[in-house]
């Protein structure tokens, strides 16, 4: 029963982060208008069991007047609303404040905030501390998300199976055998984006809402029966590889690592279940 909805508002962004799993940066295409936001409500309505909505991207707040009404839509439906931002809008309290105070007028229910080396490099947190000031001050529920080192917590797909991966131990590709951070089975949470893919992780999707409508999707849905999610619920990302045939090493980083350039070895067998291919960074 899919219970949340995580908005990737724009694939744009301000930061061209290495630990990114969505190759998100200033050149990346596809933004959702406002018409595609109504519908995408629509069909949330229509499927009836989603409690919450998330904005993010990219970077959302590049988009300030397309989220406020995407939260504002959000709360008219008794849905929370949450946002996942990198703060680059947060200089100074104050100004933070300016950017927050319509958001906690409308409700926001959580503002995540990044905070850690790979979005602001050796300086000190001045945005982090600004957002989390500002958000305290309006009574907005905030939490930190940080990825501390190479080490803590840095999932390797995306632009991180490029631009990190070969700093980091390996583990042998045998016991890659589950998926350790989405439930795939029975999805309680998608990822819906510009273009309609509906994600069950960056990069492999249940569909697109624009040939079948999210309800009828999620209530076909049967992962036994999807030819990437099977093998990841059967035997995990090992198993994916095997069963495909697909080439690889004798060790990686972690499930993620082999998970997703198995998928890339794939995805012009799956262009339906794999995409948008620039989430590859193709």
């Amino acid at each position: 029963m899919i219970k949340a909805v995580h908005f990737l508002l724009t694939y744009a962004c301000n930061f061209e982060c290495d630990h990114c799993f969505l190759h998100c940066g200033p050149g990346s295409k596809g933004t959702f208008t406002l018409a595609q936001l109504r519908e995408a409500f629509d069909q949330i309505e229509e499927l009836g069991t989603v409690e919450s909505v998330y904005f993010e991207g990219g970077e959302p707040f590049l988009y300030y007047p397309l989220m406020v009404q995407g939260i504002r839509m959000a709360r008219e439906r008794g849905l929370e609303a949450g946002v996942v931002t990198n703060n680059y809008w947060a200089t100074a309290e104050e100004d933070a404040t300016l950017w927050l105070e319509p958001l906690a007028g409308l409700g926001l229910s959580n503002l995540s905030i990044s905070d850690d080396r790979f979005h602001r490099g050796d300086a000190e947190p001045v945005t982090a501390r600004a957002a989390s000031a500002a958000a305290e001050k309006l009574g907005v529920p905030a939490s930190v998300l940080s990825v501390d080192g190479l080490e803590g917590g840095l999932m390797i797909k995306g632009r991180a199976a490029d631009t990190v991966s070969e700093e980091l131990p390996r583990r042998p590709w045998r016991g890659l055998t589950s998926c350790p951070y989405e439930e795939l089975g029975k999805p309680k949470r998608v990822h819906l984006d510009p273009f309609g893919w509906v994600h069950l992780c960056q990069g492999l999707t249940m569909g697109n809402i624009n040939d079948r409508p999210l309800a009828a999707m999620a209530a076909g849905y049967d992962a036994a029966k999807h030819p990437i999610c099977g093998p990841l619920v059967e035997g995990g990302p090992a198993l994916l590889a095997e069963r495909y045939g697909v080439e690889h090493g004798e060790a990686y980083v972690d499930e993620c690592h082999l998970c997703y350039l198995t998928r890339l070895a794939l995805i012009d067998r799956f262009p339906g279940l794999l995409a948008p291919r620039q989430v590859y960074g193709l």
